[in-house]
């Protein structure tokens, strides 16, 4: 009983684990994979047990080499900065550790450890998102209510005014002042993004997708908009109105990108295991891409563009992005960007379930 119970806490251990845990015995077979290999390798723990190491890692003789000796020798080793090309054709840059594992069986076998090099990277980066984010609408509602008092004392003294004034050509000047006021007013409202608390109940994140994706469709007859959903992801805890206009703002966004060229839109869900969004990790978590094909976005406000009044366009408000990021955030999740010529992809990051530290 002991032994299962101990068994049952190394696994949960291993399937925690942000780097990637392989078990491979002395003919470099597989013999475990943990959920974060299965995500760097594209391939399930079932696929890939029993499989040669060389069917997941292709033509890297020194790699191979590597592994006999520390079989051989019974000994240790690391290696930093690899790349190495995967089953899928991809590169994988990362450092990895070899140990050998000693067994009862006579049979030895070896535990490497390849934890992905932009990882550190990545976790930075998505701090700084947040960060970003949290300083920005800091400043905003200081701005705002510095703006918001002066405004409301100019609307009410054109008020006043527009009673004084006899003739309709005189009070058209107040109108306009009173109707300037209310506009800036509602500039800085969605400035400041969401102030409600999310409504969150149990809800299918491809029927909000579904509701952009007809609604930008039925917009853009000349854009193609793709789906490709992973139909195993369950339901998310959210408020759906929330997750529609976050969703909605970024795929407005793509389509001004591509409304000059053979617009193509690209929805895609997958399900990634402990996603970490700054420093905390989710176990489970949604991961919605949006790509579209247009030119990408200008690097001089690439690093910028969650941030409010943010535009590439010259008819932008550069609120759209920043409100999703605000909408997403209100979820616990995060919003991320790449982009090169030819292809933009804003990814959202929803957590399924509680996470850890």
């Amino acid at each position: 009983m002991m032994k299962t119970a101990s068994s049952h806490a190394s696994q949960s251990i291993l399937d925690n684990l942000h780097s990637t845990v392989m078990v491979i015995d002395q003919q470099l077979c597989v013999q475990s994979l943990n959920p974060s290999g299965e995500m760097l390798f594209h391939i399930s723990e079932a696929r890939a047990c029993g499989q040669h190491i060389n069917k997941l890692v292709i033509n890297e003789h020194e790699f191979y080499d590597r592994l006999e000796r520390s079989l051989a020798s019974n000994h240790p080793y690391s290696v930093f900065d690899s790349e190495l090309l995967t089953h899928t054709g991809k590169i994988i840059e990362v450092d990895y550790m070899v140990s050998p594992l000693d067994q009862l069986a006579e049979q030895s076998s070896l535990l490497l450890e390849f934890i992905p090099k932009n990882r550190n990277n990545r976790i930075a980066l998505e701090q700084e998102l947040l960060n970003q984010q949290e300083a920005s609408r800091s400043l905003l509602r200081g701005l705002a209510h510095e703006i918001k008092n002066p405004l409301g004392g100019l609307r009410g003294a054109a008020q006043l005014l527009q009673r004084e004034l006899e003739t309709d050509e005189n009070r058209e000047f107040t109108r306009i002042i009173i109707r300037e006021a209310d506009r800036l007013q509602g500039l800085v409202d969605r400035m400041l993004g969401p102030r409600t608390i999310p409504n969150k109940t149990p809800l299918n994140i491809h029927k909000v997708l579904e509701h952009v994706r007809q609604l930008v469709a039925a917009e853009n007859e000349t854009i193609t908009i793709e789906a490709d959903y992973d139909p195993s992801l369950p339901d998310i805890n959210a408020d759906e109105s929330m997750l529609i206009q976050a969703v909605l703002n970024v795929t407005r966004n793509a389509v001004a990108a591509v409304s000059h060229n053979d617009g193509h839109i690209r929805f895609k869900t997958r399900t990634v295991r402990n996603q970490a969004i700054g420093n905390h990790t989710w176990a489970l978590a949604a991961r919605i891409d949006i790509t579209d094909n247009g030119e990408g976005i200008p690097e001089d406000i690439k690093q910028k563009i969650f941030l409010p009044m943010i535009t590439g366009r010259a008819d932008g408000t550069g609120l759209g992005l920043s409100i999703a990021q605000s909408l997403i955030n209100e979820h616990k999740g995060l919003i991320e960007c790449s982009s090169k010529p030819g292809e933009t992809t804003f990814t959202i990051i929803l957590p399924l379930e509680n996470g850890h530290d």
